[in-house]
């Protein structure tokens, strides 16, 4: 039918929706097995969420439904494209995706495990293997010294252990 031929109020516009945590074309996307497990887990509270949408309003929940659909629709892209790695399935004598790296940065300890870029969180101490730190460690021992380039500076640091 034309669109000449749709009411006005009925025309919905296509739906904008926040673009995944960046995952460069071409690159594996690679996920612990607690990334996936979350990657499900925000993939079924999604569809809850359509359950649970008031239905006393059809064309607000109609635009609901859309929208929730097409993160749905990103986060399957995400889901199938998971290549699942279990770090204790890796040799745990070097840095790798899902290894837990403890290192000295001058006279500060910090702690990283190098996860999948869609369950990267900082403030948890999980950095995405795309990110110049994991990239930095990836392949380094215990005892390696690993320089990070940065404009405001180089960043040293000393690996102390690495854990699965």
């Amino acid at each position: 039918m034309s669109r000449g031929f749709v009411k006005e109020d009925d025309q919905e516009e296509v739906p904008m929706v926040a673009p995944r945590a960046h995952l460069p074309r071409g690159v594996t996307n690679y996920v612990t097995p607690a990334g996936m497990e979350q990657l499900l887990a925000e993939r079924k509270s999604m569809l809850d969420e359509i359950a649970q949408l008031d239905a006393s309003n059809e064309k607000e929940r109609r635009i609901a439904v859309n929208h929730i659909n097409a993160r749905i629709a990103l986060l399957d892209e995400r889901i199938s494209s998971a290549r699942l790695v279990r770090p204790e399935d890796l040799p745990g004598d070097e840095v790798r995706f899902g290894a837990i790296v403890k290192m000295r940065m001058g006279n500060e300890t910090q702690v990283f495990q190098i996860v999948g870029v869609d369950e990267a969180d900082i403030s948890k101490g999980k950095i995405a293997f795309t990110s110049p730190l994991a990239k930095a460690l990836t392949h380094r021992k215990v005892g390696d010294i690993v320089v990070l380039k940065r404009p405001s500076g180089d960043a040293v640091f000393e690996i102390l252990h690495i854990g699965a």
